[in-house]
This record gives C-alpha cells, sequence and structure tokens, in this order.
C-alpha cells in the first residue's frame, strides 16, 4: 500500500518525520487482513490484553482448530480453551461467528461511526476491537483508537508527555488528520522496536 500521501502530510510533525525515515518501508496495515469477517475479529479478540507473541502463538492454533471443522460453532467450548483461549474470549468468539451467521453487511459503504455501532452490539465487542476491525480489515485511513494501551505509552515516550490529558490527545489526533491510521502505525512499531524519538 502507497503511504507516500500520508507521509507527506505527517511530516509537518517532528516526531512522525523521524519514525516515517525509520519504518516508512516496515510498517504494513495489510498484515491482518481476512476476508472472513468473524474469523478477523476472533483474531483480534483473541489479541486482546496478551502479548504479541502469545497472541500469534494462539492464533496459528486456532486456525488449526478451524481446518478440523466446517463451523467453529460445531467445535465445543474446552476444545478452544485447551489451545490457550480464556472461557469469556470462547464465549465472546462464539457470539462472533453467531451474529455473521445470521447477518449480512456490506461494510465498505458504512461510515466508520455506522460499523462501531453494529459491531458494538454483539456482546464481547467494545469500541478497541471495532476499532481495529476498521485499521486492518477495511483499511480505513484515519482511526486512533484512544483506548490502545501500546499507541497511548508510545505517544507519552515520543512526545516526552508524561501527562498526556484527552485535550492534548486529542490536539495530536486533530493534527494527524486524515491519517490517524498511519500515525498508529508508525507510534506501533516505534514502541514494538523500542525505538523513540529523543528530544
Amino acid at each position: 500500500m502507497d503511504y507516500s500521501d500520508a507521509f507527506k502530510v505527517l511530516k509537518n510533525d517532528q516526531v512522525m518525520s523521524f519514525l516515517i525515515k525509520r519504518f516508512k518501508n516496515e510498517i504494513d496495515i495489510t498484515d491482518r487482513y481476512n476476508n472472513d469477517y468473524a474469523k478477523a475479529i476472533s483474531d483480534l479478540i483473541i489479541e486482546q490484553q496478551i502479548s504479541f507473541k502469545a497472541a500469534i502463538t494462539i492464533k496459528k492454533k486456532f486456525n488449526v482448530l478451524l481446518t478440523k471443522s466446517d463451523n467453529l460453532l460445531d467445535i465445543p467450548d474446552e476444545k478452544i480453551r485447551l489451545i490457550g483461549i480464556s472461557s469469556r474470549k470462547v464465549e465472546y468468539i462464539k457470539n462472533v461467528y453467531k451474529f455473521f451467521e445470521s447477518n449480512e453487511f456490506d461494510f465498505q459503504k458504512l461510515t466508520d461511526e455506522e460499523t462501531i455501532k453494529i459491531l458494538c452490539e454483539i456482546k464481547g465487542i467494545g469500541s478497541w476491537t471495532a476499532e481495529m476491525f476498521l485499521i486492518f480489515i477495511l483499511f480505513r485511513q484515519d482511526i486512533f483508537s484512544k483506548k490502545d494501551l501500546a499507541l497511548i505509552n508510545s505517544i507519552k515516550i515520543n512526545y516526552g508527555i508524561k501527562d498526556l490529558s484527552n485535550k492534548k490527545l486529542d490536539k495530536l489526533i486533530l493534527s494527524w488528520k486524515p491519517y490517524n491510521t498511519i500515525a498508529s502505525l508508525l507510534l506501533w512499531k516505534s514502541i514494538e522496536e523500542k525505538y523513540f524519538y529523543r528530544f
């Protein structure tokens, strides 16, 4: 995917300019894409509140489990728990599959707000998961998730802000428009690689 237009805008921010120089060829919005929406959201549920490495391992096991069954809803909960998914997440994942079994949406025709509203009707899906879906599955360009701790921590370190108020955060989000998604990819990469802007 071509990020050149986004980089032109974001380079006006000295921190973003610094991160673009280092990571411009390493960020990839497509690395979690899956056109099976139920599977895509289930992967996002697995990622919640666990480390990046643990999530990769569990998602691989989840893929293997899915290849052995025509329908995830037919797999006993216990089998899914055995690969490292908590009882609560098993419930949420099954809710997602039930939802998409009985509903069909053309998300490409829906706004960001409409998509978030629909997904948050599924028990176990909150705004963070819906925003990740917008970023990594629908490739929306202007999404920032205020509930993503890695993003918040990356901002605090890169911008030297110990006390990140909502007002300061909103100011940054406004300055990155209409490319908050690309700013987020750079901030995630920064914290993942422990490579930060130095004042």
